[in-house]
């Protein structure tokens, strides 16, 4: 981080989280630590990653980080910020608001829904199906 006055705190829910495919791109950001969500949320599965839509009664669980411009850049990039996912500030239960991608919710009537609100134990359960 450069300057903090450019730092950007955003809620990772999916394959940014420490361990998934995309984290790599967080490399550099700095980890505030695990969060969850108000619930207000719902977690749907678009097959390869997961789509956070607004409006629901989920709590979501994920992590937060601080990112400067470039890596914030790199993250609307990957996410198709704003054509495909949007990237909005949201509240987190017990820790400010954030910055989150979520997917527009018309977009998602198909997709079933992740009730435990926890990818990684969506993708440990998917396993097994």
């Amino acid at each position: 981080m450069t300057h903090a006055s450019t730092a950007t705190r955003v809620f990772v829910y999916g394959t940014l989280l420490s361990g998934e495919p995309n984290h790599r791109l967080l490399r550099g950001a700095r980890l505030i630590g695990p969060a969850r969500t108000h619930p207000h949320f719902t977690l749907h599965d678009y097959g390869p990653f997961p789509a956070l839509a607004p409006d629901g009664n989920h709590a979501i669980e994920g992590e937060v980080y601080e990112v400067d411009a470039l890596i914030l850049a790199a993250l609307d990039r990957l996410e198709g910020h704003p054509r495909f996912y949007e990237r909005t500030p949201i509240a987190l239960d017990g820790a400010g608001r954030v910055e989150a991608y979520l997917f527009p919710k018309e977009r998602l009537t198909d997709r079933p829904i992740i009730e435990s609100g926890c990818w990684r134990r969506h993708l440990k359960e998917r396993k097994t199906w």
